[in-house]
């Protein structure tokens, strides 16, 4: 039996927000109101996936595994918004001279597309993160019964 992974966040509030907070966590049947916001959160992210809306990342520098055409797993340097990474390369490697950028699926160092800019990638992360709305990223594979399949098509023929 695995154990249960869990994140912390403080979350500054006035008194009459947390007295808000805490009389709805109440009547929905929450242990505490951060149970409550955590629910909240987790349904305002469904809302705007559903809405077609992409799911924010916060992106920042940071290296991670690839597996390349040759089968090879080389640590790369980019930009990282997990479970997502970008390189500036293709599948053949990575390549500090070239405007082509690697969208990366962290959990399998699967490179999902290459594309012309970094914000392409950044924006096609946006959508499958979007899709892919409450999966735990695990196993090495995309989420259950979300095939990337029609998105990255999509995204191959506007980025030509």
């Amino acid at each position: 039996m695995s154990s249960l992974r869990v994140a912390s966040f403080t979350v500054h509030a006035t008194v009459e927000q947390s007295a808000r907070w805490k009389r709805a966590a109440e009547a929905e049947g929450h242990r505490s109101a951060g149970t409550w916001l955590a629910a909240a959160a987790d349904a305002y992210l469904k809302a705007r996936a559903r809405a077609g809306a992409p799911v924010p990342l916060a992106w920042h520098r940071g290296s991670f595994r690839v597996t390349l055409e040759d089968g090879s797993t080389p640590t790369v340097q980019g930009i990282v918004s997990a479970p997502f990474g970008i390189f500036r390369g293709t599948a053949a490697g990575p390549r500090r001279s070239t405007e082509t950028y690697s969208l990366a699926y962290l959990p399998s160092a699967r490179i999902l597309a290459t594309l012309h800019t970094q914000a392409h990638g950044k924006s096609l992360a946006a959508e499958l993160a979007g899709t892919w709305v409450r999966w735990d990223g695990t196993g090495g594979r995309e989420p259950p019964g979300q095939d990337p399949g029609p998105v990255l098509d999509r995204f191959r023929r506007e980025d030509a």
